[in-house]
């Protein structure tokens, strides 16, 4: 097994109502924004009832710019909720509201909308129906729990009714066993790899298949290194980048001695088994890159080490889910 430093190749350059039919008709006949990231769920702030407000919190997945940055603002969009009102129809109707919202603002609707409490799943599915959303359960919000993060330091502590002071902590969940990946993800062999933050600005410009970038977080050091692997398969290296892919991959972790890659709403893959000394290694740089580059990693699939071009590159982020 490779050390953690080897050189990565450089890349080249019920139905519907009328009002929702027609919002679905009009996504369908225009141009398809990037996806939404969607939060349904109450908020550490009690309304004068003595019940916990919700919220709905809305924002649409950044692009990336040429310099690794985000290319535009994303959109954003809040909505509150009464206790009594919480269900799949007020969810609905705000759905509408918000695509209503950003067609005015000059936003293109999404096709895809994003949801990570698996608690809220089912709501937020019967409220997708008939909307021209498909739902993917899905942990990849990084640009939604990186907001959520924000309003609970900034915003949720100005407001009347907020509950100050220690909470008593929400129940773990209990996270599922890893299980090793589906036969058709796997490629031939893999290695460690690591690129500094600054190689990463030039991601989108790299020759890729499938492709998962992030805005590089303005947290992160330029010559921070960032971890990742890399996976190789002769033969199917695309095939392989295309079950990566709609595994919806979120973060790598070191389990004792296990890799482990978490991904879509609660999926843990199992990796590898690694050597005692390769793991405590490999866990050191991932809490190095929770230090110095703002949680980032990459998974790469190639053909073979010497290639220039990346059948699919995913960069990840190790952050707490909110």
């Amino acid at each position: 097994m490779s050390d953690l430093n080897p050189p990565i190749p450089a890349a080249s350059a019920p139905p519907p109502s009328p009002e929702s039919a027609a919002l679905a008709s009009a996504a369908a006949g225009s141009a398809i924004g990037p996806d939404w990231e969607l939060d349904f769920y109450s908020r550490p702030i009690l309304d004068p009832e003595g019940k916990k407000r919700w919220e709905l919190l809305i924002c649409s997945t950044p692009e990336v710019g040429e310099d690794g940055a985000a290319a535009s603002d994303s959109f954003r969009w809040v909505r509150t909720c009464p206790a009594s009102s919480v269900n799949s129809i007020w969810l609905r109707e705000a759905l509408q509201a918000a695509q209503a919202d950003a067609t005015a603002s000059g936003v293109a609707p999404p096709r895809r909308l994003r949801c990570w409490r698996a608690s809220m799943r089912t709501m937020v599915q019967r409220a997708a129906e008939g909307l021209g959303l498909d739902l993917i359960p899905s942990r990849r919000t990084y640009a939604l729990v990186g907001w959520l993060q924000q309003r609970e330091r900034e915003v949720y502590p100005q407001q009347e009714g907020y509950l100050a002071g220690p909470l008593a902590p929400p129940p773990q969940a209990v996270r599922p066993v890893p299980v090793p990946l589906p036969e058709a993800a796997r490629g031939d062999s893999w290695a460690w790899a690591s690129l500094p933050v600054s190689a990463l600005a030039g991601a989108k410009a790299w020759d890729s298949g499938f492709s998962g970038l992030v805005p590089l977080p303005e947290a992160a050091a330029a010559d921070a290194g960032v971890p990742g692997l890399r996976l190789f398969s002769s033969s199917r290296a695309l095939a392989v980048a295309g079950w990566l892919a709609g595994l919806e991959p979120v973060r790598l972790e070191i389990v004792g001695t296990q890799l482990v890659l978490e991904a879509g709403m609660d999926d843990r893959w199992l990796l590898a088994s690694l050597p005692e000394a390769e793991a405590e290694a490999a866990a050191q740089a991932f809490a190095s890159s929770r230090q110095q580059a703002a949680g980032l990693q990459f998974i790469a699939v190639q053909s073979r080490e010497s290639d220039q071009r990346f059948e699919g590159f995913w960069l990840l982020r190790d952050l707490p889910d909110g």
